[in-house]
């Protein structure tokens, strides 16, 4: 599998800041992280299959999680010209999907899970079926896990200094 993660990452021409392994009992899930969604800063709140409500419940979720023994964390790190800089923001997480997407293309049968919401439609077709079930990747916070704690477990940093935004992604393998 590590292989073919360098495969993607090289194909996409996305440079992956760290990467590291934790085995899925050390993940730690927060229910309280879906109340944060309900607030819908992000505006994908009840648009997205891949977020609440539509997603599958953080129970649900985490019981297919912990049916693995690892997981896999990859982080890109970009730099920004200010902590308002919103353009640089949304272009980093823009090129975060589309590695996470790639390495998703790659992995065929792995769960992977990123930031926000799933990244393989232009505009969600919620509320109808979904186009490709089986290219959707899962959002790492509607799965109730603590990006802070998973970035502790697998051992990469969460925050990479000032002026800087850095985007999660796991497989679990």
């Amino acid at each position: 599998m590590i292989n073919r993660l360098r495969e993607a990452f090289i194909f996409v021409g996305v440079p992956v800041h760290e990467w590291g392994q934790a085995p899925t009992t050390a993940l730690t899930f927060s229910p309280t992280l879906l109340e944060y969604c309900k607030t819908n800063v992000c505006g994908y709140y009840n648009k997205s299959w891949t977020c609440p409500p539509a997603c599958t419940s953080i129970e649900e979720q985490q019981k297919k999680i912990l049916s693995y023994q690892n997981v896999l964390v990859f982080t890109t790190k970009h730099d920004l010209e200010d902590s308002f800089d919103y353009d640089g923001i949304t272009k980093a997480r823009e090129r975060h999907a589309l590695l996470t997407a790639e390495i998703k293309i790659m992995l065929c049968d792995a769960p992977v899970y990123g930031a926000g919401n799933c990244p393989v439609c232009v505009k969600c077709a919620f509320p109808e079926t979904c186009l490709f079930p089986e290219k959707q990747i899962g959002s790492i916070e509607a799965a109730g896990i603590d990006v802070t704690e998973l970035s502790k477990s697998a051992g990469v940093a969460y925050n990479n200094g000032e002026n800087t935004v850095t985007f999660f992604t796991m497989v679990l393998c």
